[in-house]
């Protein structure tokens, strides 16, 4: 606390955040910039008065990172912002209504996507037999109910480069979201469920097919548990190792694509050469998006939809060429949902699905 108290004293408003935020740069907005979100975070954690629209500027935060990036001060403007989050949650005044809809989804169901879960494993292309490798693919809850040809690409490719893993039928939600939304506590809850269920079977890596399950696995399961008895990785971290020596299938993917950098693999965990190493191995040419990319808008689309379809819609705006390719099964979800809602008919695929293609 006290560390991100002295980083707030530091902001001395030069503005360099600005010219990269997403939520700013949309319509310079200035309620919806890193500058306003540190002023009210201060105002909260100080205990001074606020209004309700300053709360807002919590909430649209989309925890990007690229703010932090460019600052010269290295303010970590999503800590403050969490830790924010964290002192609206002691006061009773967070999560707002919609966060509470999705929490109470997910501890009702096992996941944020509102699926079912006897049909969690609808997706899997072959019935599969008890397997009790040490490896995990977790797949996630946007990839088990709503971007399916995420898990069900990923599943093949694996097998078909001969990795050994097991999939879970009762494989849960990582707890993400409710870390994000600052319930600590059923936060830790499910992080303990999860880490004790990894144990039990002997799980010591985890490849996931979510940034936010890797980020959240990596840094926020520790945070909470201490020492945990598993490594999570990205699957795109693996791929390009992965494919070295592999017989690529030249004709068949496509030829060009745009690569889209999800926030949290490429700015909080800094994985951006690996997809596109991984890509450009199979043939296809990598177009990238100017400048610092906006965000897809993911993680506050539960509670400000509008302001989520702008932040997509900018990013096909942008996108040089299609097909679109993502290592985000989020980012692809609100992408397509993005471009189907706008009638830009801009195809998003997940970069597994490209990879596959190349492989005979």
């Amino acid at each position: 606390m006290t560390d991100l108290m002295q980083m707030l004293e530091l902001c001395d408003e030069c503005r360099s955040c600005l010219q990269v935020c997403p939520t700013y740069r949309l319509n310079e907005d200035y309620e919806l910039s890193p500058i306003a979100r540190i002023i009210v975070a201060k105002k909260i954690l100080t205990g001074q008065e606020f209004t309700p629209e300053m709360r807002e500027r919590i909430y649209t935060c989309t925890k990007c990172h690229l703010c932090t990036s460019v600052c010269p001060q290295h303010i970590d403007i999503p800590a403050i912002v969490h830790r924010a989050r964290m002192e609206l949650v002691k006061w009773n005044l967070g999560p707002l209504e919609g966060h509470n809809k999705i929490i109470e989804g997910l501890q009702r169901l096992g996941n944020a996507a509102n699926g079912d879960p006897d049909k969690r494993l609808d997706w899997l292309p072959e019935e599969v037999t008890v397997n009790d490798s040490g490896t995990l693919l977790y797949v996630g809850c946007l990839a088990s109910y709503l971007v399916k040809d995420a898990a069900v690409s990923s599943y093949l490719l694996l097998k078909k480069l001969g990795i050994d893993f097991m999939v879970l039928q009762d494989e849960g939600c990582c707890g993400y979201y409710l870390y994000d939304a600052a319930r600590l506590d059923l936060a830790k809850e499910k992080f303990e469920e999860n880490a004790e269920k990894f144990k039990k079977l002997g799980i010591k890596r985890v490849i996931t097919l979510c940034p936010a399950c890797s980020y959240c696995f990596q840094r926020y399961y520790p945070q909470l548990l201490g020492n945990v008895d598993f490594e999570a990785m990205h699957i795109a971290q693996l791929l390009p190792f992965l494919l070295k020596g592999s017989e690529i299938k030249a004709g068949d993917q496509p030829s060009e694509v745009t690569y889209f950098d999800p926030c949290t693999l490429g700015n909080a965990m800094g994985v951006r050469d690996e997809p596109r190493e991984a890509l450009k191995v199979c043939g296809v040419k990598v177009n990238d998006l100017p400048g610092n990319a906006f965000c897809c808008g993911g993680m506050i689309r539960g509670v400000y939809r509008e302001l989520a379809l702008e932040l997509a819609t900018s990013i096909l705006d942008q996108a040089p060429v299609a097909p679109i390719v993502s290592a985000c099964p989020f980012c692809n979800f609100c992408l397509n949902w993005a471009s189907h809602k706008t009638g830009k008919d801009k195809k998003v695929t997940y970069i597994t699905e490209t990879v596959l293609q190349a492989l005979p």
